[in-house]
């Protein structure tokens, strides 16, 4: 039989802490625990418990990575300002926002973000910008909005839809040059409380309401285009953020008529929604970041309002196993 070492050209490692980036195919022994560990790839996609918010809420901006998530503002039977900052294993508080505020529109990463619009006792335009230590705010938006949808970053932004007053659903897309917002080609569908995902030149918008839609348009830096809908019509539900164009996405959560909250996970492969793996707790108005392969979502209304995190893993992403004697 062949030994690891004639297989991989390598003998097994002895280390102390876990490889940070291993590739599939890599094994250690960890001698801090004590057992031996390898890198595989995930067969199917799954949610994960994470770290829970410190402050149980939902409606408010996120963005960025799995490992490296954002929370600001948000509803928690009062506005808040709270800002949290994720490092793929807890939250951490940071420097809050100027304005309490929740329904607002999130951009961005940890280190460089957007919370737009939003309600204080009103819709609002206000737009403040987080440069990874404080939120400072800068030009509004042409008009006052809540519940739209973002993609893109701080630089190159992109908003789309929302509720516009005096209770309207628009079909309103804006772009976001680190300075000014510059209005665009609308949506096929004026919608609010929808899911987007991408960037400024490639996004994709899905869901919504009211009425509940399971309409979904894609983005190719000039107009929007009606492609194939969600298995499952909802709004206030969470997805992934930082997904490169319109080709993948993840839409987890959020409510359908009369409304119920639901659990329910869809992936986007660029043609067809197929459902996977649903979340583990079921909530409306939940925040999330990451990508379609690995994702988080965090906060939301059961009802109550909850701190609970789970981390999304997709079918091919990489994940690291112990191996036992059974």
């Amino acid at each position: 039989m062949a030994t690891y070492k004639e297989i991989r050209g390598t003998q097994i490692e002895a280390v102390a802490t876990d490889p940070s980036n291993p590739v599939e195919g890599q094994v250690w022994y960890n001698t801090t625990s004590n057992v031996l560990k390898g890198q595989a790839a995930t067969t199917v996609g799954a949610w994960a418990s994470g770290g829970a918010l410190n402050t149980a809420r939902a409606e408010g901006a996120s963005g960025g990575l799995y490992n490296a998530a954002i929370m600001a503002g948000g509803y928690s039977g009062s506005n808040e300002t709270d800002t949290e900052l994720y490092n793929g294993t807890a939250w951490t508080e940071v420097n809050d926002l100027a304005t309490a505020k929740f329904a607002q529109t999130g951009i961005g990463t940890t280190t460089s973000a957007l919370s737009a619009g939003g309600f204080t006792s009103a819709r609002i335009a206000e737009v403040e910008q987080w440069n990874g230590t404080n939120w400072t705010e800068v030009n509004d938006l042409p008009a006052a909005n809540i519940y739209g949808a973002g993609a893109g970053t701080v630089p190159a932004g992109l908003i789309f839809g929302g509720n516009v007053p005096p209770n309207t659903s628009t079909a309103n897309t804006q772009t976001f040059n680190g300075t000014n917002w510059t209005e665009v080609n609308d949506l096929g569908t004026a919608r609010a409380r929808l899911g987007g995902t991408g960037t400024q030149t490639s996004a994709l918008a899905f869901g919504g309401g009211p009425p509940t839609v399971a309409i979904t348009e894609a983005w190719n830096g000039t107009n929007w285009t009606e492609v194939n809908d969600l298995n499952t019509a909802r709004f206030f539900m969470g997805s992934s953020k930082q997904d490169a164009d319109n080709t993948t996405a993840l839409c987890f959560g959020g409510e359908t008529p009369p409304p119920v909250t639901v659990t329910n996970t869809e992936l986007w492969n660029g043609t067809n929604w197929t459902e996977v793996a649903d979340l583990a707790q079921k909530r409306a108005y939940v925040g999330g970041a990451g990508t379609s392969t690995v994702a988080l979502a965090f906060g939301g209304t059961i009802p109550p309002y909850t701190a609970v995190t789970e981390e999304w893993t997709g079918a091919g992403a990489g994940q690291t196993r112990t191996f036992t004697d059974s």
